[in-house]
């Protein structure tokens, strides 16, 4: 075989792993005459999105967002609805917050008393009772006790033990607060005592006296919110004060990210190298380090014992003044120190040909600047299938009747759970079979067809969710794929770059290969759903599994963890190859996994340098616009005149700072990990395609044919 048939590196010679690409004279890049791919999967997707947009339609004409704006009374009815009779009473009241420790509340998700809307909380302590004596609390007693009855009346017609049986009115009411359109109970703590309206006791109105410490127990289910109730209020506070500041850094987060992209061309091995010289300083000061330690116990009592003699031991210390363990370490330490330095020699043409790759990829950004905006588009579509998706299952749970179950506070009726009529139930053989039970509103529903699939529905509902997610994911990779493989097939660059190359990319990605697209993203939402429906069952049923089935719900979950990263790799790279060569998805993954298999080396290489180089740009961008966010929400920059002050929690802002801008980041970066993602894949074609003589040029750039070690790339007049 001559040189120029020669295969340019040892790693594609005939293998397994499928045939290498051939040289062909009429390749440009993408192809531009193609076919529609996986029409079947096409024609199913869009039937779907038909269907998702039918169910949505059906959601919406059964179900009313109102049941969940709006706190809903025992009888179903809205507390604060315009144009019914609740619309001056916007707060729910609960006749006996005691009543709420029964153990059917975990079961029912429903506090098994009475509930009211009112139009504003108790405000003071009174008993029923204390209001049928007219010298007890004052003439107007009543008549302020009386707004939280069922329906107020002048004066009660019935004995005291009727009424608490027809639940007509409370035995007592307390000092409350509306908080999320409830009246909770007004806690606060005065010299480490918990109290009550300034009261640690009180009457109940059945003749027994309690403590806030009670109450707060018998509150116990909305504990969380009444303490966030506080911090709550003041972060939004802080937001209110904050937020331009935050869009400011914001701003700033995504300037600072597009700089250092363009700045990779020059940094990117400065910092790769920077952080390996790092690690190998901090090993061999570690290896040091346990050396010293190492001679400082020679003689010291008890230091020549060995690990074997002292066994195990819960106090840690006790091995650390063992010799032996410091000599342990520095090995350990040293054989790490020995296999990095290895690892750095017999792979530093791979290493440099990674950061040459991450360089060519800050260059094809600079030609193609749109392709930074297009993660914009993304979010746009992300975000109207989010909003969508939750529309739709919040229509389909508030779908239906309202329904009314049988509740007992201390769970011993027999008829527990079963429906009843709100209207009637005092009359029923039940209410005198269970004094205490009580018909409350429960849920929404129905008997109908369409009530009774309402879970397949919400299943079906998260299912398309997710394929349309990750259609929206993959639209965006195989049309950035498709811009930067007409970046690198250009042989001059960058007059040969084709005009509006993300433009084209999209066009072609939507026209041709949307069932490609859905085929890949179909797989992918399969894996998610079966993994959100085991986090569920596996919540469901944590109390009742035994230890094999735990073992058993465990292995699963990481199987499908890491079947889903497994198939997001392979689908990242199948689009791809689809991008450049139109083919379908299938086609596409075999051809992208065999060319990935017979470069296996690089990919790891690669793939390792180029998530270090993205996760350092992150945290940089990350930790600069952190920085000074901390200087300002401190006021710790006397050159600003003009800042925020008088913050509660400064970490507030400063964190939604970070975070926001280390998204920001992840964004721009995404676009430059797709790049040199398609870079490195046609870097492999092209090594297979061409081998650099004057009739098969390489597409590479001068800087990477040097690197190789092979024949030098034909000069540019000669290619012309």
């Amino acid at each position: 075989m001559s040189d120029t048939e020669q295969p340019p590196e040892n790693y594609l010679e005939a293998n397994k792993s499928g045939d290498p690409r051939t040289f062909d004279p009429d390749f440009k890049g993408p192809l531009i005459n193609r076919s529609c791919t996986d029409v079947l999967c096409c024609i199913i997707f869009i039937l779907f999105i038909f269907g998702y947009i039918l169910l949505g339609l059906i959601a919406w004409v059964h179900g009313d967002p109102r049941r969940v704006a709006f706190p809903t009374d025992s009888q179903g009815h809205f507390c604060g609805q315009k144009g019914t009779p609740n619309e001056n009473k916007s707060i729910l009241f609960y006749f006996n917050l005691f009543s709420c420790t029964s153990p059917s509340v975990m079961v029912n998700l429903q506090c098994p008393t009475t509930q009211i809307c009112v139009s504003k909380c108790p405000e003071k302590f009174l008993t029923y009772v204390e209001t049928q004596f007219p010298f007890g609390k004052g003439k107007n007693s009543w008549t302020y006790f009386n707004q939280f009855c069922k329906s107020p009346f002048p004066k009660p017609e019935k004995s005291f033990s009727q009424i608490l049986m027809d639940d007509d009115c409370p035995t007592a009411i307390f000092p409350s607060k509306p908080f999320l359109q409830r009246c909770l109970p007004d806690f606060s703590i005065e010299n480490g005592t918990l109290t009550v309206g300034n009261k640690t006791m009180f009457e109940d109105g059945k003749g027994r006296t309690r403590n806030a410490v009670e109450l707060r127990a018998a509150a116990n289910s909305i504990n969380k919110i009444l303490d966030a109730k506080s911090i709550g209020q003041r972060v939004f506070e802080d937001y209110t004060t904050t937020w331009y500041w935050i869009l400011i850094g914001l701003t700033f987060a995504m300037l600072l990210s597009w700089i250092f992209l363009i700045l990779l061309k020059f940094i990117a091995g400065f910092l790769f190298w920077v952080f390996m010289l790092g690690v190998i300083g901090i090993i061999g000061y570690g290896i040091w380090h346990c050396h010293q330690k190492y001679n400082d116990l020679q003689g010291h009592q008890n230091s020549h014992l060995t690990i074997y003699d002292i066994g195990i031991q819960t106090d840690i210390s006790m091995y650390l003044q063992l010799r032996q363990t410091w000599f342990a370490f520095m090995i350990i330490l040293c054989i790490l120190e020995v296999l990095v330095i290895l690892m750095l020699i017999f792979l530093r043409n791979r290493i440099r040909i990674s950061i040459a790759l991450m360089k060519e990829g800050s260059k094809a950004i600079g030609y193609i600047p749109t392709t930074l905006i297009y993660p914009v588009l993304t979010f746009i579509f992300l975000s109207i299938c989010i909003c969508y998706w939750a529309m739709t299952a919040l229509y389909l749970a508030t779908s239906g009747i309202p329904i009314y179950k049988i509740i007992a506070p201390g769970g011993q009726c027999k008829h527990e759970n079963k429906t009843c009529d709100p209207e009637i139930f005092n009359t029923t053989e039940i209410s005198k079979v269970c004094p205490e039970a009580q018909c409350i509103f429960a849920s929404y529903g129905g008997k109908s067809m369409y009530h009774q699939y309402i879970t397949t529905f919400q299943i079906l509902n998260l299912f398309v969710f997710f394929w349309l997610i990750n259609f929206v994911i993959a639209l965006g990779q195989c049309t950035l794929a498709g811009a930067f493989a007409s970046y690198y097939w250009a042989l001059k660059k960058p007059e040969d770059i084709p005009p509006y190359p993300l433009f084209t990319a999209f066009g072609r990605a939507i026209r041709y290969h949307t069932g490609s697209l859905a085929f890949g993203s179909l797989i992918l939402s399969f894996i998610q759903t079966l993994r959100i429906v085991l986090k569920y069952l596996d919540k469901r049923f944590k109390e009742s599994q035994n230890n094999f089935s735990k073992f058993l719900q465990c292995c699963l979950k990481c199987c499908f963890w890491c079947l889903e990263k497994v198939v997001k790799f392979l689908n990242r790279n199948a689009y791809v190859m689809i991008a450049i060569y139109g083919k379908n998805f299938c086609s596409s993954a075999r051809d992208a996994f065999n060319l990935l298999i017979r470069n296996v080396l690089k990919v790891a290489v690669m793939d390792k340098v180029t998530d270090f180089v993205l996760v350092l740009g992150k945290m940089l961008v990350a930790g600069c616009i952190g920085v000074l966010a901390f200087f300002l929400f401190t006021e710790g920059i006397p050159i600003l005149t003009e800042k925020p002050t008088s913050l509660n929690y400064y970490w507030v802002p400063l964190l939604t700072a970070v975070i926001g801008s280390y998204l920001v980041a992840h964004g721009f970066f995404s676009v430059y990990s797709m790049c040199i993602d398609t870079l490195f894949i046609c870097f492999c074609e092209d090594l297979e395609r061409n081998d650099g003589s004057t009739e098969k040029p390489y597409f590479i750039a001068p800087t990477l044919h040097g690197i190789l070690n092979k024949k030098q790339l034909v000069p540019q007049k000669q290619k012309e």
